[in-house]
């Protein structure tokens, strides 16, 4: 019978791959996160700000945005060094127009780095599992004045990821900073 059943049940969708997953903006208990597993439709809502991120209807200024990144099969050489790892975060806080102010990166042995660059904006941190070609980046800043999207875009040139997630965490929105 289990077959029979299965006929009537609602098959699930399968999304067209040229069909792009918009950014989701999850308003919850005072946090505000944009969600979204689909790089190019990431870009594309990135594209509409050229200064941080843009803002969509619905959501509240805040003081901070803090852009979370996955970069999964990224080339493991490139995750290994702290030399290397570090050239890439400085680069990227660079390239965003961000102000460096402090700089530190620790390689791991047998795997792995952990460091940080201090914006005057904020910070950019990196940890980086180059066995399973994983890093984590979180771009943290405020401001109008970071073009993240640039960070962004050399980030995958260094670590050349075959995959990437984004999470954003509006920081310090209006309505919790007033309350």
């Amino acid at each position: 019978m289990g077959w029979l059943r299965s006929l009537f049940e609602p098959k699930p969708k399968i999304k067209p791959s040229n069909m792009m997953a918009p950014p989701r903006i999850i308003n919850e208990d005072g946090w505000t996160m944009i969600q979204c597993d689909d790089e190019n439709a990431f870009n594309e809502w990135l594209d509409k700000d050229t200064e941080g991120l843009p803002f969509r209807l619905g959501e509240e200024p805040s003081l901070g945005s803090h852009l979370l990144i996955e970069l999964f099969g990224c080339n493991g050489r490139t995750l290994e060094k702290d030399d290397t790892v570090g050239d890439a975060m400085v680069a990227a806080a660079a390239v965003s127009e961000a102000t460096i102010v402090a700089e530190c990166f620790k390689e791991f042995k047998p795997y792995g780095v952990s460091g940080a660059v201090i914006i005057q904006e904020s910070h950019y941190t990196i940890h980086t599992w180059p066995e399973h070609g994983y890093a984590a980046v979180d771009l943290f800043y405020c401001g109008g004045t970071v073009k993240v999207r640039r960070a962004v875009e050399l980030l995958k040139e260094r670590f050349e990821p075959s995959r990437i997630k984004f999470l954003v965490v509006r920081r310090g929105t209006k309505s919790e900073v007033e309350r």
